[in-house]
């Protein structure tokens, strides 16, 4: 019998510090846990009792889930003196030097992502530490890996880069909205990792991004006691933080982290920027992409039905389905072998709660070739999703005729939904224009075509014609962005065969609405009969200021004004419809920051606002955040009268060396966000 003091013993493991954990990034993880990619190569230092001997048995044991197992890949055991098959995980051994031994150890390019615990084993002897324990991810590095990315500069953007934005406002007038994804930052991989095991996955599931994305689409919103994130639309956001005040992922994903608590509250594009950051981190390249004029089919119909009375105020009990002002959602990069050729890439993957899909809140991965291609069949979800981009809107007149509802379409159009997809541009903070990815130009041939497929593919005709045309050709509603407390001007254009003299009804209907199109506040309806002449005339119809300033500061969101126009030949009795939206225009502020700053010491702010409106603002605040300091910063003002000019500073103390991006935002009752950026190089 062997002695028991010439037994191999494990004395201590260590994960050692990567060469290529730099060029994978693995290393700015704020985890106390090491973090590799799959594939990719790690080192291990084993301390042992005495120097390795080719009689003593040497394993490592890697698991992950609850009862690993070999056979369902949850359980990996290597002998670094055995040679694995190609299939497998691999280790060798590197080095040994008396009583120290380093193991190379290589992970399989589709091994299963998440957390994982090393046991080492030694004869009898078998080391069990807590401290054991890495994370591994995908790897957009590795070209066997089905997320791989070839590009390096948009491996730098859709994986590394922690900053980025949104796009936000109405079709015809882009904000830019900072936000911070902050992916590396403390606890941000850990909740990751985490929500990887609350989810619905089996461990088995966990090596495929598809499934990967779909589960975190899912537990990104809050249903039946999980998630991350409760959505709310409704304008009330007492016991919780109003969705637009939010300006990065990182803060959500501590707090849920922290509490096990679902955070409140999200819209869309807080939602897309917690998942973009959550794909990210776990290795998935991903980006926050913005569709305008985004359609929300409920009847599955490929059309959206609005319905309106005589004065142009939406029928709500009947317009089942809506137009969002914008919609945000997150788009994915990985191959798609569950799928026939021709569908690997970008897909959409929608993590806002709006239907189910299979029986769960969760959109996506759909496939942007088979969004383009009319293939609405193809898994997952690529019907609702094509619908948000493509669909034709119908625009229906209810009258009343003798005690009866009749409906007319007044207006079918086929190139409203879907405009200006926009995402940020690889390396620079401009917008970029991807609609050319989702579909073909609208009332392109192509564009056409895929709709009539994606209606036979639902065996259906569609059952609407365009109204037929007689004298009036065409109409058209413009406004130009209001600056906050001036008259608004909607100019009707209209456009007829003759250019005979006639008379023409307008009316308008105005109302405050959110992004949504959920209607906060009527605001008033207007009226004008005029004499036309010439074959494209004009009528402008103009909203006081005085009909929507009063509502502003009742409501915690960012609104816009929606207008309804329905004009009436009165000799012809031809009706044709149209509607606008309106958003406000504030005034900018600068920010005074140095190019340069020092960790641990103190980074001066100064904020200089002049109010150009002709209101007051009240509750005035100012905000500082940045990934490169512990907290935001806040700085209260009070009110601002119109015409004052005021300054206000902010002081930080930066804790991170890199240039850091610093948003400033400028809050108050009436005005929501008003935001300045600049980027700082920190030094140590």
């Amino acid at each position: 019998m062997m002695d028991a003091s010439k037994e191999l013993q494990i004395l201590l493991v260590d994960f050692l510090k990567q060469e290529n954990a730099v060029s994978h990034h693995t290393w700015e993880f704020q985890t106390s846990s090491p973090v590799f990619r799959r594939g990719q190569v790690f080192h291990l230092r084993l301390v042992l009792n005495q120097p390795l001997q080719s009689y003593h048995e040497l394993k490592l044991e890697f698991s992950t889930g609850p009862n690993p197992s070999i056979a369902k890949h949850t359980l990996v055991v290597l002998d670094p003196r055995t040679p694995s098959d190609h299939y497998n995980w691999q280790a060798t051994l590197q080095n040994e030097s008396g009583k120290e031994v380093t193991v190379a150890v290589t992970s399989t390019p589709n091994a299963i992502l998440g957390k994982y615990q090393l046991h080492v084993k030694t004869g009898k002897h078998i080391l069990k530490s807590e401290e054991n324990i890495l994370y591994l991810l995908f790897n957009p590095w590795c070209k066997e890996d089905t997320v791989f990315m070839p590009d390096e500069d948009e491996r730098k953007e859709y994986i590394l880069n922690d900053t980025g934005c949104h796009y936000v406002g109405v079709a015809r007038s882009i904000k830019y909205k900072p936000w911070n994804f902050g992916q590396f930052e403390k606890n941000v991989l850990d909740c990751c990792i985490s929500l990887l095991t609350e989810s619905s996955l089996k461990p088995t599931d966990r090596r495929d991004p598809v499934l990967v994305c779909r589960a975190m689409s899912a537990m990104m919103s809050f249903e039946k006691g999980q998630g991350v994130l409760i959505g709310n639309w409704t304008g009330d956001y007492q016991g919780g933080t109003a969705p637009y005040k939010w300006t990065g992922s990182a803060p959500i994903l501590q707090e849920y982290y922290r509490t096990k608590q679902a955070v409140r509250f999200g819209q869309c594009w807080v939602f897309a920027g917690i998942l973009t950051t959550v794909l990210r981190a776990l290795g998935i390249p991903a980006r926050s992409v913005t569709a305008f004029d985004s359609a929300h089919d409920t009847e599955k119909n490929l059309t959206v039905d609005t319905y309106v009375n005589e004065n142009g105020e939406k029928i709500t009990n009947m317009s089942r389905d809506s137009v969002w002002n914008f919609h945000v959602w997150t788009d994915a990069w990985m191959k798609r072998p569950d799928l026939p050729k021709g569908y690997d890439g970008w897909q959409a993957v929608d993590a806002t709660p709006q239907e189910r899909s299979q029986g769960v809140f969760c959109c996506g991965p759909s496939p942007l070739t088979a969004i383009r291609k009319g293939d609405i069949f193809i898994l997952y979800d690529t019907r609702f999703v094509f619908s948000e981009v493509n669909g034709d809107r119908l625009i229906w007149l209810v009258k009343m005729v003798n005690g009866q509802e009749e409906l007319h379409i007044i207006s079918m159009e086929t190139t409203s939904i879907g405009k200006n997809i926009s995402t940020k541009a690889v390396g620079q903070d401009r917008r970029r224009d991807i609609t050319y990815e989702y579909k073909y130009p609208e009332g392109s041939s192509e564009e056409r075509q895929v709709m009539d497929h994606a209606f036979l593919l639902l065996s259906s005709e569609r059952e609407h014609r365009r109204p037929v045309k007689g004298n009036f050709l065409h109409m058209s509603v413009q406004s130009d962005d209001v600056l906050l407390g001036n008259p608004v001007n909607f100019t009707v254009i209209l456009k007829r065969k003759t250019a005979a003299l006639q008379n023409v009804n307008i009316s308008g209907s105005f109302e405050l609405q959110l992004y949504t199109g959920k209607k906060v506040a009527k605001l008033c309806d207007l009226n004008k009969t005029s004499q036309i002449q010439g074959q494209v005339s004009e009528v402008t119809l103009t909203l006081d200021s005085k009909t929507y300033i009063n509502s502003l500061a009742i409501l915690d969101d960012e609104p816009v004004i929606r207008g309804f126009i329905i004009a009436e030949i009165v000799e012809s009795k031809e009706i044709m419809a149209s509607e606008v939206f309106t958003s406000f225009q504030y005034p900018e502020f600068s920010i005074e920051l140095p190019n340069t700053g020092r960790v641990g010491q103190l980074l001066v702010c100064n904020c200089i606002f002049r109010n150009t409106l002709a209101i007051p603002l009240t509750d005035v605040k100012f905000s500082l955040e940045s990934l490169g300091i512990s907290s935001p910063q806040t700085s209260d003002y009070g009110t601002v009268q119109p015409g004052e000019t005021i300054q206000s500073q902010i002081k930080c103390t930066p804790i991170k060396t890199g240039p850091k991006k610093f948003i400033v935002k400028l809050s108050s009752k009436q005005v929501k966000e008003i935001n300045a950026q600049k980027i700082v190089l920190i030094t140590k």
